[in-house]
This record gives structure tokens, sequence and C-alpha cells, in this order.
């Protein structure tokens, strides 16, 4: 099938990526003939995908709060989960591009009202076939507060779901949204059946079928015969389970225990590359933990004190120290140069104690004790807070470090503080990123800033479907948030996972580790 760029008036928001066209004014997502074709091997040799096998996976946590019911996933686990049980209407592709999955065509208008033409001939699990009513089932479900979805603010988007006959359905929004087909390829929105209440048998289309699900021990699926790609998954059987501790974790997959694992410290990489049979796999992904200054409280809320604290920290030592060079430089601005919509013209802020002393003392701020709330829950924190406690120093800022435990930390400190330390997972949109951070109105925005015109590009970009116009927009959003929001973002933190390098058909999505959680589908054990 093609893989390259498509008509920038597209039903993705002109996300480049397979099968999508523009017919006039109207936005059309059609299901190609095939699959992506299966990248190369480590160091340029080519595997031929090839069926059997068994491998156990090691992710970072299991625990009794586990699910089957994809509108409840909350961590790793569940979402690799529920991407080897159930299949979306639409899925990623390698660059975060959705295309068409359950769905072979997605067209609309005006990016208000979408019609989705279903794939036939598709059967859940149990033999049942796959239609109209299970998608509208699983769609609105996620407005009904008994079920508790972690995506029941997105789906406030859906003003109304019906079916038009077997195989085709109308979603029809509150607003224009360009970026409908991605947020449907996101794990919470996989396709339950219809009807549906008790998730135990893990009923879905997906590539594997559940055979043992022991909530807080692990997860055992079994290949699917009746997957509707023709040809996957490859693999057997995979077992699923958590080691939370990270050089535990290591040690399981160099002793051969697991075969692939996720969440490798950067300090662990010469551990693993060492070892002749182990791989790491890199994603530079959109996750960044950062400094946050309430703009809504003093001290913080001085503007001449946040451009001090931009200008306080040293972002390619970060990246050395912290992160062992596995980071991209951060700007301050939540896009990462990967990112589409990324503004490249920002002049980059660097370390400059000449400015950073300018602006601490036109703040008034100089020789104040402040205290920065930093924990192990905001990956890197700790150390970045003493960087910044050693360079303040140097230009009277006497910045106290509160390091504080964990468990806890996102619910006692975050947002509670007019100094402390944030951490945020890639974002497939660039519109969720901003409406979920950076918006006045956002629960999560946790520099408490407030800009009505950033809010105004905000719903301008989330409607508009041509590329250049919307790049613009959100170049302007990233402009005002790295000039005037409180969030200082050092450094763009890269996804490590660990493998066997017998297990191929691995690449990064930038979603997260584990092929953005769905490498279940498309790896295969060559030995």
């Amino acid at each position: 099938m093609s893989t390259g760029p498509i008509s920038r008036r597209v039903a993705l928001g002109a996300v480049a990526g397979a099968g999508a066209a523009a017919l006039g004014g109207r936005l059309l997502m059609r299901q190609p003939p095939g699959d992506l074709p299966h990248p190369a091997s480590e160091g340029g040799r080519k595997s031929t995908p090839r069926p059997g096998g068994r491998i156990r996976v090691a992710s970072t946590s299991t625990s009794t709060g586990d699910t089957l019911d994809p509108a409840k996933g909350a961590v790793n686990t569940d979402y690799v989960r529920h991407f080897m049980l159930y299949s979306g209407l639409t899925e990623f592709d390698r660059d975060l591009s959705a295309r068409p999955a359950l769905a072979e065509s997605i067209s609309s208008d005006d990016q208000k009202v979408w019609t989705i033409s279903l794939r036939k001939g598709v059967t859940f699990h149990d033999g049942k076939s796959f239609t109209a009513d299970d998608v509208v089932y699983s769609l609105q479900r996620h407005k009904d507060p008994k079920v508790g979805s972690k995506m029941s603010d997105i789906a406030k988007q859906f003003a109304s779901v019906e079916a038009l006959g077997r195989n085709m359905v109308r979603i029809v929004l509150t607003g224009p949204n360009a970026d409908l087909p991605i947020i449907l390829a996101q794990s919470h929105f996989l396709i339950v059946p219809a009807d549906i209440q008790d998730f135990s048998a893990g009923n879905g289309t997906g590539p594997y079928r559940l055979a043992e699900f022991k909530p807080g021990v692990r997860t055992v699926v079994r290949r699917s015969p009746d997957f509707w790609k023709p040809g996957k998954p490859y693999l057997d059987e995979i077992e699923l389970i958590g080691i939370q501790d990270e050089i535990s974790r290591v040690n399981a997959l160099l002793s051969g225990d697991v075969q692939l694992i996720n969440a490798v410290n950067p300090r662990s990489t010469r551990r693993i590359l060492a070892s002749p049979e182990h791989g790491i796999v890199e994603t530079k992904s959109g996750l960044y933990t950062n400094l946050v200054a309430r703009q809504d409280r003093l001290p913080t809320g001085n503007p001449d004190f946040t451009a001090a604290l931009k200008h306080l920290v040293d972002r390619p030592l970060v990246n050395r120290a912290l992160f062992r060079n596995y980071g991209t430089i951060g700007n301050d601005q939540p896009l990462p140069p990967s990112h589409q919509y990324f503004r490249a013209d920002l002049p980059q802020t660097a370390l400059d104690l000449d400015r950073a002393k300018w602006h601490l003392q036109r703040s008034g701020l100089t020789g104040i004790r402040l205290p920065v709330y930093a924990s192990t829950a905001a990956e890197g924190s700790v150390d970045m807070a003493s960087i910044l406690q050693e360079f303040g120093a140097r230009i009277g800022l006497d910045l106290a470090v509160n390091r504080v435990p964990a468990d806890g930390y996102w619910s006692t400190h975050w947002m509670k503080h007019p100094l402390f330390f944030g951490n945020s997972n890639p974002r497939p949109t660039a519109d969720l990123i901003f409406s979920l951070f950076y918006k006045s109105d956002a629960t999560w925005n946790e520099s408490g800033w407030k800009d009505p015109r950033f809010d105004s590009l905000v719903i301008e970009a989330r409607g508009e479907a041509d590329h250049e116009r919307r790049k613009q927009l959100y170049g302007e959003m990233q402009g005002l948030v790295r000039d005037h929001c409180g969030s200082v973002i050092p450094v763009f933190i890269s996804l490590l996972d660990g493998h066997d390098r017998r297990l191929k058909g691995l690449y990064p999505v930038p979603l997260g580790g584990f092929m953005g959680y769905t490498f279940a589908e498309h790896v295969w054990w060559d030995a």
C-alpha cells in the first residue's frame, strides 16, 4: 500500500498518512489494500515474518485494578492488553497518522458531521458479527458516568452517534474537530460488542483471544485464527506481567526470563547493549518533565521571575547528565521537534546567568527563599531541581528543594504549590496537549495561566482542516506558551524498550513504548 504524504485537506487534519484524499471541500479517508510493509530489522538486515513462538513481556506494573474494559484503561499494561484483544475504527501509523481499521472509510464535509463505512465480514472472538450497533454502543458508553471512562471529557464532543444501517455510522460532534480519526485510534475507543456489561472474556475483534487474566498477576493471550488482517498476528502466545522495579525488569530481560521490557532507565542501556543477544528501541516522544511556576499566585506569577527561571536551565546538561542524551532539547513549547506542527523559528532559550539575574532583580525576589517541590514521580525532577538550585544560588535566588514521596505526589503536591514539577505523557494530537494542559479552563492547567487569545486559537485550530493554516495557528500558540506561560520544558524524554534480538518487527511509535502499546500484532519470533 502507499505510505506517502496525502492531500492537505484530509480527514486527519492533514497528517501525513495512508488512505486519505480530498474531494473539493469534502474530507475522505479510505482503507487502502494490504498492510504496512514490514520494517527492516536491526543493522539493516531484513527478516521475513514467520508464524509461531511464545514470548513473555514485562511492563512497569500490574495491580488489582487491571481491567479488560478499554474505556477504563489507566496504565500502559492496560493499553497493551486492550490492543491485544480489541480493534478500533482507526489505528495509528508509526508517525501517529491515523488510518482506517474496522472503518473502511471516514468522510466529512465540515469536520463536524462524520460518516463512517464499516468493514464487512469481521467477527468478535465469540463468533458474533461486527456491525454498526457495536460502534454506537462503544462510543456512547463513554458518556455514561457509571462506566467511569477515562475519555469521558473527550466523549462530550459526541453530540450523537447513530447507525445508518448495518455497516454505516454517523457521528455528529458538538463542534468541528479535524482530529476525530486520530482520537478514535486511542485504546480507550476500541470497539466492544453492543450492550456488553461483563468484560471478563475480553471479547473483541483483535489479534489475540484471552486465555487467562489474573489482575495483579498476569495476562495470557493466544493467536486468534479469525483476525480480520490476513496472516496476522504471528506469535502463538504472549504472557504479559508487571515488574515494578526497573533494575529487576532489566535483570529479567538479560537472564532470558522475559523477551521484551519497557521503561528502561538510560543508565541501564549500557548493560543491555553490552549483551550481544539484546537491544534497545529508542522512541523519541513528546514525554516531558517540566518546572511549573503558578501564574495565578505570587511570587511565581511575576513575569520577570518566570523569565529568570527559563534562563536558569542548562538544557544540554539536563539531557546529558540525567538522560544520557536519550532526549531532545526542549524550548518551553509543548510540541517536540518531531511533531508536524512544531514551530522551529522560535529562538532557543539557553542558560544565561546574566539575563536570569537581570530578570530576578526586576522581579524584586532576590534573596527570598522559595521552596520547589520535586519527586521521583516526575521523572528526573529531583536532579533537575538540584541543578536549578545550584545555578539559582549564583544569581541570588535561594531555592529550597523539597523532595517528596512518589506515592501521593499527584494528589498532594502537583498543582498545589507556587513552584513544582509536572510530567506529561505523549499525546496523539496537538489539540489534546493544548486543551488538557494550557487552555484557561483545562482541568490540568497546572500553571494557572490564562490567555483569551490562546483559548480562541485552540477552538479555531481544532476545526481547521487546512494544513498550512493549522500549522500557523499552532505556531502562534507555541509562541504564546513559550513567552508567557509558567511552564519550563528542558528536554523531551525518549522512551526506551529493551528486547531479545530474536524478537523482530519492532519500531518506534511516538505515542508510547511497546510500539505505542501495539507491538503484539506486529512482532514475530525469529529463532
